[in-house]
């Protein structure tokens, strides 16, 4: 088994059960920070953090396929971005962001040792990585986009 395609899973597990079980408390923060609260549903929820996880088992059966590779690394750079977004986010509001420590912990560093084995390796070329650190990093921009407010 490939340790590295299946990490974000893991991350993806952990960082879930920081932001709704331990501590947990997201949903309730997210609202009070940005969101219109209509929609942040459970269903919303489940479905995003669902597809998280599915995503992550896809890329993870493929594969060092360069298409999986190519997802692989997408799919961590919007996790890091998230990472990213929770520290921010905390530092905004000084207040803790459920998933601000997986995100740092977790989330960032995979990010970081995923793009430099895969691009070292040869599995992704250097036009893959940057346009999938790119694509995946975009994701606070149209998140931001879709609760209807830029973050400023």
């Amino acid at each position: 088994m490939d340790w590295l395609l299946w990490a974000p899973l893991g991350a993806a597990c952990l960082h879930i059960c920081e932001e709704f079980l331990v501590p947990g408390g997201f949903p309730a923060w997210y609202r009070r920070y940005r969101a219109d609260p209509s929609r942040i549903t459970p269903r919303f929820l489940i479905v995003i953090n669902g597809g998280l996880l599915l995503a992550c088992c896809g890329i993870a059966l493929a594969g060092r396929v360069p298409v999986a590779v190519a997802a692989w690394l997408t799919l961590t750079a919007l996790m890091a971005a998230n990472g990213l977004w929770h520290l921010w986010a905390a530092w905004k509001t000084r207040t803790y962001s459920p998933g601000m420590i997986t995100g740092m912990l977790a989330y960032v560093p995979l990010a970081v040792c995923g793009y430099i084995s895969f691009v070292r390796s040869g599995a992704a070329p250097m036009a893959t990585a940057v346009a999938a650190l790119v694509i995946g990093g975009s994701y606070q921009i149209w998140s931001a986009v879709y609760h209807g407010r830029a973050q400023s």
